[in-house]
């Protein structure tokens, strides 16, 4: 029964070693976009050979092991509704930019800022601000949890 406890010990102490390693490893979210801004716009692109909006959400995410739905309509259907003025870095924001419904998507990274891949630009930093997303705001979504949230920000 000693060998069992101790051996159960060890593969805890590992797992925890492991896993301390592994947040370690990650970039802080801000790092993590900046790496790929600039990366061209591909409808349907989930790779850095070209993302479309939720392709480059999903990127990011894989990052911190948070798994997403495809598109940004399913997006905004998951997790928590956060209202415009409790975002934090790491909610994702969705806009209407076709007239019918949520067709757009960006990752919040704070100071009033959204990381986002733009049809005509790629991917790059936007102000929520800006009169044409301001005016096609639709919601945000808090999808990671508080350790991933402190892995995101870099307080790992």
């Amino acid at each position: 029964m000693k060998k069992v406890v101790v051996s159960l010990l060890g593969a805890l102490m590992l797992f925890v070693s492991i896993t301390g390693v592994a947040f370690a490893d990650r970039p802080d979210l801000r790092d993590a976009v900046d790496e790929v801004v600039g990366t061209p716009y591909k409808w349907g692109g989930t790779t850095t050979a070209g993302f479309d909006c939720s392709g480059f959400i999903l990127h990011i995410f894989n990052q911190y092991n948070v798994e997403l739905p495809r598109t940004s309509r399913s997006q905004a259907e998951t997790g928590t509704r956060v209202t415009k003025d409790n975002l934090r870095p790491g909610d994702l924001v969705f806009f209407n930019t076709s007239g019918k419904g949520v067709s757009h998507a960006g990752i919040y990274i704070g100071d009033g800022q959204f990381a986002h891949s733009s049809s005509s630009r790629g991917v790059r930093i936007s102000n929520m601000s800006d009169t044409y997303y301001e005016k096609r705001y639709v919601t945000a979504r808090r999808v990671v949890s508080e350790e991933d949230y402190k892995a995101m920000i870099g307080n790992n």
